[in-house]
Order: structure tokens, then sequence, then C-alpha cells
């Protein structure tokens, strides 16, 4: 019976080969045609003989390879599909395995206000390039003057982009905090409402709240900490469609030559949304200030409608 193990080695293939080209040979044949030694020859035939290939002794005759080697062919074939489904199997269990395990490493559970303080602090020491915020009313973690980690990172060169929810602005103290960051380089705007609070740092590692606002008060706060994956991903470009629609929010008295000057936070606020009233009491002046500085802003603008400013503001680049 042929050897399961092995088919035809070359010596054998080039005997066997010469075999059917001569129809019929004895060992001298052989070994005078394949210049062979006697004795190997005679052995090349015995072992084309054992495996069904030839028939006879001492003269031999070559016998059709693919009924002497169907057998083992098949043989193989069904230990090759055996072997298949052992690896299909064993492959299997493995990416189960390591879906698991890279979906434990890439969230990571953060429980607690001063552990979760501590992560988005390490965040934002941790960024090289960029942080991306959003920023909602009744901060979690740590309000905006508690978050000293900014004013460090935008020194050393790290960007910020920070969306703001309308109502946070129109808290005590935040218009002037959010102002200060800016004038220390923070890229600000604004929008009516977020959906989540987002901290993104390097495009790398996110922290999201898990817990609606409306349980905060049920137990210890909980967020995810997201490694670079299609989940970080997704909140990223979740930031960068919100950062598009929102209205850029800007700060400060406005460069030396600015046109605009300290009317630049104004028309922001203006652009955004906010009543004058709201406007007056975020800046610290009267309601009538506000109305005149935005008469100015027209005549900059050269329109007579408080629409068109908002549009020449745009068309401009005052924003």
């Amino acid at each position: 019976m042929p050897d399961d193990t092995e088919l035809l080695d070359p010596a054998e293939q080039r005997v066997y080969r010469l075999l059917v080209r001569l129809v019929v040979a004895g060992a001298a044949d052989l070994a005078d045609r394949a210049e062979l030694p006697l004795a190997e020859a005679a052995r090349l035939l015995e072992s084309l003989r054992s495996k069904g290939l030839a028939r006879g002794g001492p003269v031999f005759e070559a016998l059709p390879p693919d009924v002497a080697l169907g057998d083992v062919l098949l043989r193989r074939q069904r230990s090759l599909d055996s072997a298949r489904r052992v690896v299909a199997g064993l492959t299997e269990e493995y990416r189960a395995t390591t879906r698991r395990r890279v979906a434990d490493h890439l969230v990571e559970i953060v429980v607690g206000a001063a552990a979760l303080r501590e992560r988005v602090r390490d965040l934002q020491n941790s960024a090289q390039e960029e942080i991306l915020w959003f920023c909602r009313v009744n901060p979690i973690a740590m309000s905006g003057p508690e978050n000293t980690e900014e004013s460090a990172a935008l020194a050393r060169g790290v960007r910020y982009r920070a969306i703001y929810e309308r109502a946070l602005l129109e808290m005590p103290g935040e218009l002037d905090d959010i102002a200060a960051s800016i004038r220390r380089g923070e890229l600000a705007r604004v929008v009516d409402t977020l959906p989540v609070r987002l901290a993104i740092a390097d495009r790398t590692v996110a922290i999201c709240p898990l817990v609606p606002d409306r349980e905060r008060d049920v137990g210890e706060p909980t967020a995810a900490l997201i490694r670079r994956g299609e989940l970080l991903d997704a909140l990223v470009a979740l930031f960068e469609g919100f950062w598009e629609r929102a209205t850029p929010l800007l700060g400060g008295d406005g460069e030396p030559g600015d046109p605009l000057g300290a009317d630049r936070l104004l028309l922001s606020l203006f652009v955004a949304g906010f009543p004058d009233k709201s406007i007056a009491s975020q800046l610290g002046v009267s309601k009538r200030t506000v109305q005149r500085r935005l008469e100015r802003l027209m005549m900059m603008a050269t329109v007579d409608t408080r629409a068109g400013l908002a549009y020449e503001a745009g068309r401009r680049g005052w924003l």
C-alpha cells in the first residue's frame, strides 16, 4: 500500500518518467540511461513498485500514477480538510479572546468624582498636540477655574478647542474665565446644547461620563476612559460635527490695530444668539451700551439690520 506520508521524491520522479518512456526496463537499463549506480537504480525501481507505480521484476513496467497515487491524495485531502477545520476553530477562539481582551483594554470605567478629576488632569498633562472639550453646564469633574492644567498645557503649545453650552456662559463668572482662556490661546465656540460631556486628548484617548444629568444624584459619577479605536473615532467625528456648526466665541480687548477691539466678544455673544440684556449682564455694562456698540458695528459692516450684521460678521471673517 502506498505510504500516506510521502509521494515521490525527485529521484523517483526521474526514474518513473524514464520507465514510462522505455515501457519496460530492468535495473541495468535504468542505471545506464539515468547514469546511476546499479544498486541505486534497483532501489528506486523497488520503491516505485512499493508505491504502486511499477510492476514486475527483474524487468519492470510502469503503471498509471492516478490509480496508484489517487488513494494517497484522497487521504491527504481528508487530512488537510480536518486540519483546516481545527485551524478554523482555533482561529475563531483566538479572535473571540482577542476581541474581549482588546475591548477590555480600549474602554476603562472610572468611578467617583475624585478619580474622574484625576483622570481629566492626567489627560491634559499628557497631551502633546490638542485637547477637544464639550463643556456643559454643571460640570462633574471640575469647574473652569479649577482647571489649572489648561494654562500649563497652552503654555507648552497644546491647542485647546472648546465648545460651550450657551447656558454655561450665563452663569456668574464663567464668561470671564472663558475669555481669560481665550486670551491664553483657547479656541472657543458656543452652541445651544451639547449631547454629552467629553474630553479628548491627541485623538488617542477620551473621557466621557456615562451617567445622564437626571441621574447625577444617584451614586458616584461614572465615566468611560476610551482609547484608540472606532468608538474614539466616532467621538472625534461627533466633536468635529458640532465644531463646524458652533458659533466662534472671541474674548479679550483685541490685538493692536484690531478694528473690532473690545467689541469682538460682544459680537461673538450677539451672533451666538444672546439677547441684549444677557450680553449686558455678561459684559458688566448697560443694555443701552450694548445697543450703541451693536449700532457701531452695523455702521462698520455697512448694514442697517441686525441680521445683516450677523451675515457680514461671518462673510468678513470677524468671527
